[in-house]
């Protein structure tokens, strides 16, 4: 699927998966929030998700007249879906970026929800994203790699960018390099 289809929107032709390198003036958009210009990749564990869909719903007879065609499910019945692999890549824009630096786990499910249409954040359905969201994030999050990529037009894969360090731990590694004379 394509990312925008996943949070909801539409796209004019089926989705085949190719690497970036291959595709001549790739959209890179982030895999968050979907914004424009991811700037960031950062590498994590690879991961999937089982997508299901509902193919029945039962109701009492009684309570569905009563409550005018809108009854309580009692019992539901899934299909397994297509699995999104997810990969271990993940583009980021500058905002979202910010976020995943800081490990703000609720505040990136904040953002992307924020970027989703209303048709997917209505009543309910809110939860079941923020949640399907916590599952995904909590996993980009916890297997996070030291450092990240910066996205360039030359580079779409992104060139590696170390964490800064410590001053502490500059400062311990002057002092293993360049030793104090007695």
């Amino acid at each position: 699927m394509h990312p925008a289809e996943v949070r909801g929107g539409e796209v004019d032709h089926p989705a085949r998966p190719a690497p970036v390198t291959e595709i001549e003036n790739p959209i890179i958009e982030c895999d968050f929030c979907s914004g424009p210009d991811a700037a960031w990749i950062y590498v994590c564990a690879d991961q999937e998700s089982d997508v299901r869909y509902v193919t029945r719903r039962t109701v009492d007879v009684g309570d569905y007249q009563r409550r005018h065609h809108a009854a309580r499910t009692r019992s539901v019945e899934t299909a397994l879906g297509p699995v999104q692999i997810w990969g271990e890549r993940w583009g980021a824009c500058d905002g979202c970026a910010n976020l995943i630096e800081d490990r703000d786990l609720y505040g990136l499910i904040a953002r992307v929800t924020d970027a989703m249409p209303a048709k997917r954040t209505r009543g309910k359905k809110l939860a079941n994203v923020r949640g399907h969201l916590h599952g995904n994030y909590s996993t980009v999050l916890d297997t996070l790699q030291p450092g990240r990529h910066r996205i360039t037009p030359q580079h779409p894969l992104g060139v590696w960018q170390a964490p800064p360090q410590s001053p502490s731990a500059s400062a311990q590694h002057d002092a293993r390099t360049n030793p104090t004379p007695e």
